[in-house]
């Protein structure tokens, strides 16, 4: 298969398509090539940074790194979920180009590079190696790969700056990248000799580029991959998603939803192929069959096991116990794979064409033949003639087997017993027989046996004879794995020089597999305009837990123009603010921006969206114990957070800020923070119970209001409530339906004062509306906003419209009449 595809439809930390698919490693290695094209991050300069690197155990190669330049003092924190070929910390190491690299001791054999064994190296090291071959790369000793001695030292030596609180807040639970940065200042001090003073350094937590970064908390509220109220709950947004047949698929979609992939035409790509999914039940029903082969299967940990099997080389009978069943477990795998490859065959798409390709790669069929040409048919450990030694200890094996079927048939004849065998893993056979069938014929054992217990309803029980027998039954059997174990090893090792062949099939199936979960559960196709337009869009998982036609949709649209958005409730009691559904529609709207760039279909009768780098929220106003932090410190912490790392691409969603604080207080902030993000330009959602925040902030061109709407209702005279609608309104709540007045009525006021306080009430809020009218501040911004709005749709028009000539002159000129007005009437 050809080097030269579009994009990558995986994200940065699944994407492995610069290393080819057929570079075929060294004679002798026990994993695939490094080799990959040229491109402007891999161009060789000199190195000046000093680079940590630190992976975690397990399958998820979650993978820290921490960067000082030695010239300029800069320091860089990364911490990313990358794939079997480290595409994307090399890629990171690349941007800031090595000097020396540091790793664990633990991570080189011996300790040190004299050893070059990649038995003992981790994979990581060698693909750095291989990449860096002039760069020296040097052993940590283990015990600095320290988090608590990682945060330390950032609080001491990072600058004092806007940025610092931003830093402290998204680094502060990332372990891996923290123990990088504790490794690499005790190196710092014991080998370069070199001491920083407090606050004299440049320190920033890098967010990975490819995906949409997702701060902790924000994943946390927004229910991204666990439900808040329960664990073990699916009412999450990977709960409602999660359709996979496949564990690598799984971790997969778990990995996209916490960071989706913000290359547009890798998100096109996904969305072509879950349309080709939906739109063709025969593809959509042949991928499914051909997945259910593959059920609970998980390539990765099968090819770890395979790798760390072939690296200890132990040969007991556990051991051979256990590479058996892995080698048992890839022939299903391998034997599989061709019904998959024949369910994508003719496909639009073309991702899908390069998915089949991956798993259609000759070298899995050499994979295959390997492996059934050492295992037999009926699960064997290995096939007859491949060693005498093995085939005298299996006949040996079966002769020891058949002698205690026959021992069992003849005590049965001799004590007129139904006598049966049942295999017990750690004692081998013993005698069974029923209760009842025992006291037909007295309820007593003859002497001779021994050990018996009742279990399930039956007596369990053994001989002396029986023991011996089982004995050398155990050795054969054990003498059998042993033999069959050095065959598998030597068969490993020759697999393992095609294990690329295997981790780009394992990444191709957990794709495919994701795309058809998200195929499962769509709706809508959305579209990238950088326009965030949702008609009648629901909130995912609320709509999978209530019942069908229950869940109220609600409608966005956020530009250039409109990008500072103002979200309130009713206007005459705060406490009810809070059952208005603000947070519902926040929500809504980050689930659905995260579900359409992960490349699935949306909830809605229309969406369109902007590709956002991160998505940066404040939902909750709870303490957080563990950090000691108050409501106001938390807020206060979090909006740091979000001004020290929001960009022009940024979607912001903000639930209240100034609570914890008095009134005035909690205006004035709320209103600094919002005229920050204003000057950003990133798109916003600010829920505010503060409506004084619709004045001090509308002067700005981009800010629109929003309200959720209420009904009025009355039983009669003396009974008055509210409804809430759910729904979200244009402009600021209502202020002339006069909520408190009707309440007062139920006090059996006087007729004349509540007259009198109708009356006073309408003319003031008649007054304010007028004079807002007549402001000039307030009419150069309705110009202001009249023109961004002006420029804004023209951009849009010539950059995404897809109307007649008719039509789109036909809105033009009614466009341009709307705008003519306001300008007129302002002037």
């Amino acid at each position: 298969m050809s080097n030269s595809r579009p994009t990558s439809p995986w994200p940065s930390s699944q994407a492995t398509t610069t290393r080819p698919p057929t570079a075929r490693p060294r004679t002798g290695q026990s994993r695939p090539g490094t080799a990959r094209p040229q491109t402007a991050a891999s161009t060789r300069h000199e190195g000046s940074y000093v680079v940590a690197v630190f992976e975690g155990r397990g399958i998820a190669r979650e993978v820290g790194m921490a960067a000082i330049d030695k010239d300029t003092g800069r320091v860089m924190l990364i911490q990313l979920a990358d794939c079997q070929t480290y595409v994307k910390t090399l890629h990171q190491m690349h941007l800031h180009m090595p000097f020396v690299v540091l790793v664990p001791d633990t991570f080189l054999a011996g300790g040190d590079m004299s050893s070059k064994n990649s038995a003992s190296t981790s994979v990581l090291v060698q693909y750095i190696q291989e990449e860096f071959p002039g760069v020296p790369v040097e052993p940590v000793a283990r015990k600095y790969w320290n988090e608590g001695g990682g945060i330390e030292f950032i609080n001491q030596l990072c600058v004092e700056d806007d940025e610092r609180a931003a830093t402290l807040l998204a680094a502060s639970n990332k372990y891996y990248a923290l123990s990088a940065a504790c490794a690499l200042f005790k190196h710092s001090e014991s080998r370069l000799n070199t001491r920083y003073a407090a606050f004299s350094l440049r320190i920033r937590y890098v967010p990975v580029e490819g995906t949409m970064m997702i701060d902790p908390d924000t994943a946390r509220n927004l229910e991204l991959v666990g439900n808040m109220a329960r664990k073990k709950s699916t009412h999450s947004l990977f709960g409602t998603l999660g359709h996979t047949w496949t564990a690598m698929a799984s971790r997969l979609l778990r990995v996209n939803i916490l960071s989706p992939i913000t290359v547009q035409s890798a998100i096109d790509a996904r969305l072509d192929v879950v349309e080709e999914l939906v739109q063709s039940e025969d593809r959509f029903t042949d991928v499914k069959d051909a997945l259910k082969t593959l059920n609970k299967m998980d390539f990765d940990k099968l090819v770890a096991s395979l790798a760390a099997s072939e690296a200890r080389a132990t040969n007991t009978a556990k051991s051979a116990s256990a590479r058996v069943s892995q080698m048992l477990n890839l022939r299903n795998v391998v034997r599989n794979l061709p019904l998959l490859q024949k369910a994508l065959e003719g496909s639009r798409s073309q991702l899908l064409q390069i998915i089949q390709d991956m798993i259609s790669d000759e070298r899995l069929t050499n994979i295959e033949k390997l492996v059934c040409d050492n295992l037999n048919d009926d699960s064997a450990p290995a096939k007859a003639n491949c060693n005498r030694l093995l085939d005298v200890a299996r006949e040996t094996y079966k002769e020891n087997v058949g002698d205690i079927y026959d021992l069992n048939r003849t005590l049965s004849e001799k004590h007129n017993l139904p006598l049966t065998l049942v295999y017990q893993e750690n004692g081998g056979f013993v005698f069974a027989l029923k209760k009842s069938e025992l006291e037909d014929v007295g309820g007593q054992l003859p002497r001779g046996f021994v050990n018996v217990t009742m279990q399930k309803g039956r007596w369990l029980f053994s001989s002396l004879e029986l023991k011996k027998m089982n004995a050398r039954t155990k050795d054969a059997l054990d003498e059998t794995l042993i033999l069959s174990g050095k065959i598998i090893q030597d068969l490993v090792s020759e697999l393992l020089v095609d294990v690329g062949a295997l981790y780009k099939a394992s990444e191709a199936v957990a794709l495919l597999d994701m795309l058809w979960s998200f195929a499962h559960a769509s709706i809508i196709r959305p579209e990238f305009t950088g326009t965030l337009a949702v008609k009648a869009g629901r909130h995912p998982v609320l709509e999978s837990v209530q019942s069908a036609g229950t869940l109220v949709p609600n409608d966005a649209y956020c530009c250039e123009s409109s990008s500072f958005q103002i979200v309130q409730g009713p206007k005459f009691n705060v406490y009810l603010m809070s059952f208005a559904g603000k947070s519902t529609y926040l929500r809504q709207i980050g689930l659905l921006t995260v579900m359409a760039m992960c490349g699935c279909f949306v909830p809605a009768e229309y969406a369109s969206f902007k590709v956002h780098d991160s998505l940066l929220t404040r939902l909750s106003n709870d303490d957080n114990i563990e950090k000691n932090l108050s409501t106001f410190a938390n807020e206060m912490a979090s909006s740091a957070m979000i001004l020290g790392l929001a960009t022009q691409n940024s979607l912001v969603l903000i639930d209240e800020v100034g609570r914890g604080t008095s009134p005035l207080e909690g205006i004035g902030i709320s209103h600094a923070i919002g005229e920050e993000l204003i000057k950003l330009k990133c798109f916003v959602f600010f829920a505010t119970h503060f409506h004084e925040l619709s004045t001090t902030l509308s002067c700005q061109p981009s800010v629109i209001n929003l309200h959720l709407s209420v009904q009025k209702t009355r039983q009669s005279a003396s009974n008055f409530g509210i409804i809430f609608q759910y729904k979200i309104v244009d402009g600021i709540p209502d202020n002339t339906d006069h909520y408190g007045l009707e309440l007062a009525r139920l006090a059996d006021l006087p007729a004349d004062v509540l007259t009198e306080a109708h009356r006073v009430a309408t003319s003031l809020a008649e007054t304010d509306l007028h004079d807002k009218e007549q402001s000039q501040t307030s009419k150069i911004s309705i110009r202001r906003k009249a023109l961004l709005r002006l420029r804004t749709q023209l951009t849009q028009i010539l950059d995404h419209s897809a109307l007649p000539e008719k039509e789109l002159n036909a809105y033009l000129a009614r466009f341009q009449k709307d705008i003519t007005k306001v300008l007129r009437d302002t002037l």
